[in-house]
This record gives structure tokens, C-alpha cells and sequence, in this order.
């Protein structure tokens, strides 16, 4: 922006000049030079005319001397008058010259500030700090501007949008929540800000869609039911309930939407599969996976005998009476640092207990989510009460604590309830 003043300077200063010198170089003399030139001019014809009329006899000698001595009296009054002491007056072009030299400039500023862009020539980061009713804010300042604005307009829905976005970009999700809960009650029918409020209040309740997230989400789905900011939230929300037919439904209605070539496509594949492999463990999960639309087989992966985890489980005495033998026990491994997600996963039931395992890479989640590929890993096996994999509390659990991919031989005791 300064560059852009010192451009808009040195083209004044090379204008001024185009301008103001001719004005100023003017003066009053040059006025009275041409007069007295004018003058002697005709004196001169008028010489010129005696002396032909004397030559043609049309004056008499004493008429010709009388015109003389008449010519040769204005003449001296001319030089006279020439002579005559000077009297300094104001020239008017002069004085034009010093005020366009004071108001061309200042004009020049003035109307570029009333009827320019000054923001025009801002980068593009500083240029977003004041957006319009659909873009966002990243000036503190630009944004209690607008705050103060909203206070004097509140049935303004452009710009609740535009703060409803700056507070989350700024991750001021409490704020966020407050400006999506003002335009939802002014524009309650779109389902893209109901799906955006699902997420700000998710992300305020510590990154959790369950409870009134799902709620909102509901609303959006019900608004616009191939709405896909809503079918992918929801389908998240889904998942951390455990309602995995819920997240197979809204993801593979996501990726019916989607085009072929869309970045996160087998992201969300690989989501749908962990869900339907999470689903075929619950209680009756097999039954409501049959109902559902089949997927493609999963991605077979290379599997790296000497990468494997071996061991036994058993339950210990002092749960027995905890447990019913038809209750399902996972046996699984998760990356000691890094997503909790299952690398490897077996189900089996307490009656099978006591019970050798092996995990391998052809348990994987995920093909990019492979035992072998992580240098620690966390190995447990979970009496699940709900038939979930996901721990819940009342569930009974027992760890071989860190081990390395490819240790053998381990023993895991269950004998202890998750709180």
C-alpha cells in the first residue's frame, strides 16, 4: 500500500508541471507590450497614408505638415506613457498556478478515498481481514467491527454467517456456536448451516457429535437428505455411538454423491469397511450388515509371518461371575502412540477362553493401518458387555502392556473392569 502512495505522488509531481508552468510564466507586462506594439503599428500606416496622399496631391503641403506634427505628438505621448513608472499589479494566472499547485493534489486524495478501492492492492491474506456476508475475518479488528455492526442489524443472516465462520477459523467455537444459534432462527431452512452448527458445537464439546450435534445433524438430513457436510458428519457421529449401520448408511449414500476422483474416496471406503467389519462383531450385527447394500471385497494385504503377534488369553478367576460365556471378547492390537483405532482385531467368546491368538497384518482395519508398520504396539483382549469393540464401562479387560510387531508367546489375563 505504500508503494502505491509513492506511485500516486511522483505521477502528481510529474503532472503539476504540464499545468501550473505555463499559467506561471504568464504575466501582466506581456499585455502591455503587445498595446504599445499595436500602436506604433498604425502610427506608422498613418504615415505611410500622408505620405501617399501628399505624393498623389490630394493634401496640400500645409494639411500634410499639419498631419505630421499631429502623428509626431501621439507619438510621444506613446513613448511617454512607456516610460511611466511601472505599478506592480496581481497576475491573476499566477495566483491559478499556486491554488491548482495546493488543490489538484488534495482533490486527487480526497476523491480516491471517497470513491476508490483502497484495499485493492492489499495482498491477498490482508485483503480477507474484511470479507463480505459469505467469507470470513481474520482481523481482530475488522471482526469487533463487525460484531459492533450486528449489535445495530441483528436480523442481518449475511453477517452472523460471516462471524458463525470467523470464530470457528479462529477456533473461538463458544462464540461460533452463539452466532450459528442467531441464524438458524433467521434462516432456519438450510441445511448447510444446520450441518456447520453440528460441527462448531462438536468441536466446543471437545470434538464430540454426540447428544445435540446429532441433533442438528437430524435437522440438516431432514432439510436436505444428500446434504454431503451433514451425511459425512453424521456418519461420524454414528461411529462413535457404535450405530455403525447408521454410519454405513450415510457414508455409502456420501459416496454415491461423490465423484469417482474425489481426494477422499477410499478414506471413506476404508470407513465404510472398518464399520462393517465393527458392526459383523456386535450381537445380531451380522443380520443387520446382510440387510444392508454390499461393498467391494476389501483390499487383500501381503501378510508378514515374522511380523505377527502370538499368545494366550484367559480370564481370571475373580471374573468369572462377571461373565457370561456367550459374551463376545476382542483380542486386539492399537498403536501405542498415535490413533486408537484397532491395527489388527479378532473376536472370539468368553467360552472359548482359555484361548492361543495370533494378530497379523490380515486383520488390518484399514490397508494403510498395518501392524507391521508401527515400531510399538498395545495388546489387549476385552470382555465386551455391549458387543461393541469400543471399550464401555462395566466391560472386562486385560493388557500385555507395549510390545514390539512380531513378539511371541504373550500372556494376557483378563482381571480387571473398565470404569
Amino acid at each position: 500500500m505504500t508503494l502505491f502512495w509513492i506511485l500516486t505522488a511522483v505521477l502528481l509531481i510529474a503532472a503539476l508541471p504540464f499545468v501550473v508552468w505555463p499559467l506561471w510564466r504568464k504575466s501582466v507586462g506581456s499585455n502591455d507590450v503587445l498595446r504599445d506594439a499595436a500602436n506604433l503599428e498604425i502610427l506608422r500606416d498613418q504615415s505611410t497614408e500622408l505620405e501617399a496622399d501628399m505624393q498623389n496631391s490630394l493634401l496640400t503641403q500645409d494639411a500634410y505638415e499639419q498631419g505630421k506634427h499631429e502623428l509626431h505628438v501621439r507619438l510621444l505621448d506613446e513613448v511617454k506613457a512607456t516610460d511611466a513608472p511601472v505599478t506592480v499589479t496581481r497576475n491573476p494566472a499566477r495566483i491559478l498556478a499556486l491554488v491548482l499547485l495546493v488543490l489538484l493534489p488534495l482533490s486527487s486524495v480526497l476523491l480516491y478515498l471517497a470513491i476508490g478501492n483502497s484495499k485493492a492492492l492489499l495482498p491477498n491474506e490482508q485483503q480477507g481481514e474484511v470479507a463480505d456476508g459469505f467469507g470470513s475475518i481474520r482481523s481482530e479488528a475488522a471482526l469487533q467491527e463487525l460484531e459492533a455492526k450486528m449489535v445495530k442489524l441483528p436480523e442481518n443472516p449475511d453477517g452472523w454467517l460471516t462471524l458463525a465462520r470467523s470464530y470457528t477459523e479462529l477456533q473461538r467455537f463458544d462464540d461460533a456456536v452463539r452466532a450459528y444459534q442467531q441464524l438458524v432462527a433467521l434462516v432456519p431452512g438450510e441445511a448447510q448451516i444446520w450441518a456447520n452448527y453440528a460441527d462448531a458445537m462438536a468441536m466446543r464439546n471437545g470434538q464430540s457429535l454426540l447428544g445435540e450435534p446429532t441433533k442438528l445433524l437430524d435437522k440438516a438430513l431432514a432439510l436436505d437428505p444428500e446434504n454431503t457436510s451433514a451425511l459425512a458428519l453424521a456418519g461420524s457421529a454414528g461411529m462413535e455411538r457404535g450405530d455403525y449401520a447408521a454410519t454405513i448408511t450415510h457414508w455409502q449414500k456420501l459416496l454415491s454423491l461423490l465423484p469417482p476422483d474425489y481426494p477422499d474416496v477410499q478414506m471413506i471406503r476404508d470407513g465404510i469397511n472398518q464399520a462393517r467389519e465393527f458392526l459383523s462383531m456386535q450381537k445380531g450385527g451380522k443380520e443387520k450388515l446382510a440387510k444392508l447394500p454390499a461393498m467391494d471385497a476389501p483390499e487383500k494385504v501381503a501378510v508378514n509371518p515374522a511380523m505377527a503377534i502370538t499368545g494366550r488369553v484367559s480370564l481370571s478367576p475373580t471374573m468369572l461371575a462377571k461373565a457370561s460365556p456367550d459374551d463376545f471378547v476382542f483380542i486386539l492390537a492399537r498403536a501405542a502412540e498415535g490413533p486408537k483405532m484397532p491395527l489388527a482385531a479378532l473376536r472370539k467368546q468368553v467360552k472359548d477362553l482359555p484361548m492361543a491368538f495370533t494378530l497379523d497384518d490380515s486383520m488390518a482395519m484399514q490397508p494403510q493401518m498395518k501392524l507391521s508398520g508401527f515400531d510399538k504396539v498395545v495388546v489387549l483382549a476385552r470382555v465386551s458387555k455391549s458387543g461393541a469393540p469400543v471399550a464401555q464401562p462395566g466391560d472386562l479387560e486385560g493388557s500385555a502392556g507395549i510390545v514390539t510387531p512380531g513378539s511371541k508367546g504373550l500372556n494376557i489375563t483378563i482381571d480387571s473392569v473398565v470404569k
